[in-house]
């Protein structure tokens, strides 16, 4: 779900609701500096600060605006105003470029309003928060693995919002991206002759990202640090699940090729634990 289709959800929901407009003694909490004076006390009424950080959001002036939206929660934080504030604020911050203080305010909007209709909007921006950050496959994949968490949570707690599809669509990014991640220590490990590590991150693919493009790639690889490794029957059932399961790929042509060069060809051992991962976790994915 894109920024601008964000903004939309949010300005629908402002729209739907009625501004409160006699709060009473809440000013007398204010303890904040205005933006226009910062040698005086923000004492404005909520309605009016939040129609001043609305104004700023729509200038671009994202993380001002963030910032009194956030003002409203403190000085007002029972009134209508703080409610919508706090979820505009997050979307400011996003906005913005803060992903931290962006998560932050979402966070503290869900734990305030868990069963608001506006809660799944809330996880969206933290999710989209987590990816957005993501790093290429040659970087750190912290902000990835987050970012899958809040998108499988956005699932899993909202299934039925309009974000659902989308956080499928990225969760399958994401996982593609680590799978990158691994095939590309996995060769390193490969190049530097040291077929047991450069194993240890192609099995890694096989077993836990089935479903990504780099799979083939993975089991052809497995299929030459076996036979490096003089492991020939892993490197046959290797090469025999590659072109069981992607008979027309390039990759298994190869794998094909380096077993009849070796005098051997592919054939599935059914103890293999490669045997037993493929079928355990492309069953799961069907069922």
């Amino acid at each position: 779900m894109g920024l601008r289709s964000i903004g939309q959800t949010l300005a629908a929901v402002i729209l739907a609701t009625t501004l409160s407009s006699s709060l009473g003694g809440c000013g007398s909490m204010g303890s904040f500096f205005s933006n226009s004076d910062s040698s005086q006390l923000d004492q404005r009424p909520p309605d009016q600060i939040y129609k001043e950080a609305d104004e700023l959001l729509g200038q671009g002036k994202n993380n001002k605006a963030a910032e009194l939206f956030e003002r409203i929660d403190q000085l007002y934080p029972y009134s209508e105003e703080a409610k919508k504030a706090t979820l505009m604020a997050a979307y400011a911050y996003q906005k913005a470029g803060k992903g931290p203080e962006a998560v932050a305010a979402a966070r503290r909007f869900l734990a305030l309003h868990p069963g608001s209709k506006e809660a799944a909007l809330a996880q969206e921006i933290i999710a989209s928060s987590y990816f957005e950050r993501m790093s290429g496959p040659t970087r750190d994949q912290g902000e990835t693995k987050k970012a899958i968490a809040e998108l499988e949570t956005l699932i899993r707690r909202y299934p039925d919002s309009r974000y659902a599809d989308d956080a499928k669509r990225r969760i399958k990014l994401a996982r593609d991206t680590l799978a990158a991640s691994e095939m590309n220590v996995g060769r390193y490990w490969q190049k530097k002759g040291n077929y047991l590590g450069a194993v240890n991150r192609f099995k890694t693919v096989v077993t836990e990202y089935q479903q990504t493009t780099h799979v083939e790639e993975a089991l052809m690889r497995l299929t030459e640090c076996y036979m490096a490794l003089g492991i020939v029957n892993e490197a046959q059932t290797a090469a025999a699940v590659l072109g069981h399961n992607f008979p027309d790929s390039p990759w298994y042509k190869d794998a094909y090729a380096l077993l009849q060069s070796g005098g051997t060809a592919p054939r599935e051992d059914t103890g293999s634990w490669i045997s037993h991962a493929w079928k355990r976790t492309v069953g799961s994915v069907a069922g």
